[in-house]
């Protein structure tokens, strides 16, 4: 039962770092839009969107998973108790606020939680990052055609 949550998370993490990879190599993902031409465009802005919502929503459900096992984030430092739905909520926020450095401290993870925020935490530092490279290889290649 314990193996189980473990092998979610590790899978998630592989997909959402492969995902991540392919696209900085330049290989098509299944959500990853063509771009017209070397500028910015509404398609890298939208392909920016959509995996930062991935990303949120996949950690959102590590935090979720996570917390079947004991209780994972922390709210204004006490242990609460809440309902599933209410579970759902507090971890896609988590992840959120956690992916886009904002931080706001009002739930604080524990235990393994701060691994994952640590890691969530560095994967919003590097999108944006792999976004600009992918952004000027597109802008090269336009340039040797």
């Amino acid at each position: 039962m314990f193996l189980i949550p473990w092998v979610i998370f590790i899978l998630i993490i592989a997909v959402l770092v492969t995902s991540i990879f392919e696209f900085i190599k330049g290989k098509k993902l299944h959500v990853q839009f063509e771009m017209r031409d070397s500028r910015f465009s509404s398609e890298l802005f939208m392909t920016l969107l959509v995996i930062y919502i991935i990303v949120i929503i996949g950690f959102g459900l590590i935090y979720f998973i996570l917390s079947f096992q004991g209780i994972i984030l922390v709210e204004y430092g006490e242990l609460r108790q809440t309902s599933i739905i209410g579970s759902i909520i507090h971890s896609i926020y988590f992840s959120g606020v956690t992916l886009l450095t904002i931080g706001y401290g009002d739930i604080t993870p524990i235990g393994i939680g701060r691994l994952i925020a640590v890691l969530e935490a560095l994967i919003g530092y590097v999108l944006p990052t792999a976004f600009v490279m992918k952004l000027f290889q597109t802008r090269e290649r336009g340039r040797d055609k």
